[in-house]
């Protein structure tokens, strides 16, 4: 087992029956990026649109959640003069503390999540260059809020910030080790269970 399978198992097995799924479609911005890939548009630190969907086990304070996105474009002004197509996917499994439930039941629920996953970014250059296609290990770290306006369905709103991590490699289009990092606002619609 590894080192982090006992504390897994710990949060599982203290996880009350009073335990909920949670499940939230999203969209958002990604936007503040840096990066050391190659971007030719200068588009990194624009803010660039975005979907995915999280799913979290979460009990009195503790929960799991694992969250996946995509933000298409992310290398891309706009005119694709220099980039015919590019996006940069996370996927990563978080940590959730939230502030206990019997306190927040019927009011916004305050939460902060941290994890790790992996980012992978594709560009499709317009200059007959090779593509680039990357995949590196990432952290996350945010919070956000979640308010039901039902037994069932409620909006929760959120902040994270995504980082590759690593000294990594450099590719074809990179000169440099292949460093990626951004902040991700979304909005989302919360289904419980």
């Amino acid at each position: 087992m590894s080192r982090w399978g006992p504390a897994i198992c710990f949060l599982l097995l203290a996880t009350p029956a009073a335990a909920e799924w949670q499940i939230k479609p999203f969209a958002g911005i990604a936007f503040g990026g840096s990066t050391s890939f190659v971007d030719p548009e200068v588009a990194a630190g624009q803010a660039h649109r975005l979907l995915g969907v999280n799913a979290a086990l979460l009990g009195e304070v503790l929960g799991l959640e694992g969250d996946v996105a995509r933000v298409p474009g992310f290398f891309q002004s706009g005119d694709g003069q220099f980039v015919l197509s590019s996006s940069v996917v996370t996927l990563t499994g978080n940590l959730v503390v939230a502030m206990p439930k019997r306190v927040f039941q019927y009011t916004l629920r305050p939460y902060f999540v941290a994890g790790a996953g992996i980012l992978r970014v594709h560009t499709e250059p317009n200059l007959g260059t090779l593509p680039l296609a990357s995949t590196r290990p990432a952290v996350d770290i945010g919070g956000g809020a979640t308010g039901f306006l039902s037994d069932r369905f409620g909006i929760s709103w959120e902040l994270r910030y995504f980082r590759s991590i690593g000294r990594g490699g450099t590719s074809g289009a990179s000169f440099t080790p292949e460093q990626l990092a951004f902040w991700r606002a979304t909005m989302a619609m919360a289904i419980r269970y």
